[in-house]
């Protein structure tokens, strides 16, 4: 079985690693997702999906896997059963993602996310959200950034909590670099999970990537605290996109244009406060069980 999986995770990097366009990468995810194996579709297509010889390619790849392995880096594909699901779920999940730490293929996060210049109560709000977040037995996601991110990931960790990070850089960065020690206490813990390559710097075109990805692997997305370029009006839009709910801090209206327009999108939510993002958040987490209940119920009717 291991062997199984190491043949799928090499010709996922084989066929990833001839795409040169964020086009192609998703052209190539939804080719094997249509035939099921990356492995498949290699044998297949014979490595024409882009031209050129391969034959050299699959043993590179699995000394390149080997490598990885050996520097502590996890390998994921999108076809094999220890991919976080909730990503998995999201119609453009990533091909492969890199992680150093603990993999939970359930687990339940939600993403506390904002400005990196914010104020002392956002701020505040933020590790408050964090903890109750702990309390409930979730794990804190967040992109690692400073401001909101570095907040609530402080707060979750020193509640002795689970945290995850999901980059816009490849596992052998940190960005800020500031915040390299708070990855390392991630990754000694939790899970620090990238979409890129590992060596891959950052760059204006993987943060927005990033977002995207962080909105696929959470329950739901909390917005502290945002301007009106705020990156993480990325992530609120991918979220509805994704059908993930979106909880906005009443504050985040204010000047925010694009937050205003989500309001009457499905599953946006607003909060007054840490307590009314932390109900919102109860009443997600209890769906699964309300529909289970709602079933039973359909079942038992005469």
């Amino acid at each position: 079985m291991q062997e199984r999986w190491g043949d799928e995770r090499a010709a996922m990097v084989v066929l990833l690693r001839r795409a040169r366009t964020e086009k192609q990468e998703r052209e190539t995810v939804a080719r094997v997702m249509d035939v099921g194996s990356a492995w498949q579709l290699l044998g297949e297509e014979q490595l024409s999906l882009f031209g050129g010889s391969a034959d050299a390619e699959p043993p590179a790849a699995r000394a390149e896997l080997e490598r990885w392995a050996a520097q502590g880096i996890g390998v994921h594909v999108l076809t094999e059963p220890d991919y976080p699901h909730q990503l998995s779920s999201a119609f453009d999940a990533p091909g492969l993602v890199f992680t150093r730490g603990d993999v939970r293929p359930d687990d339940a996060g939600v993403a506390v996310v904002g400005s990196r210049s914010a104020s002392p109560q956002a701020l505040a709000d933020a590790a408050a959200i964090a903890r109750g977040l702990i309390t409930r037995g979730l794990s804190v996601v967040s992109g690692l950034a400073s401001g909101i991110d570095t907040a609530a990931t402080v707060a979750a960790l020193e509640a002795g909590g689970r945290a995850v990070g999901v980059i816009g850089t490849g596992v052998y960065h940190a960005y800020p670099p500031e915040n390299l020690d708070l990855h390392r206490r991630v990754v000694a813990s939790g899970l620090v999970l990238s979409p890129f390559w590992p060596d891959t710097p950052p760059s204006k075109t993987t943060f927005p990537r990033r977002n995207g990805t962080m909105s696929a692997y959470c329950l739901a997305t909390v917005i502290v605290a945002a301007g009106p370029r705020s990156g993480t009006r990325i992530q609120a839009r991918r979220a509805v996109e994704h059908g993930r709910p979106v909880i906005l801090l009443r504050s985040v209206l204010d000047g925010n244009d694009w937050a205003r327009e989500l309001l009457d999108r499905p599953d946006v939510h607003v909060a007054d406060d840490v307590d009314g993002v932390l109900g919102v958040l109860d009443d997600i987490v209890r769906r699964p069980a309300d529909v289970d209940r709602l079933l039973r119920d359909l079942v038992d009717l005469p």
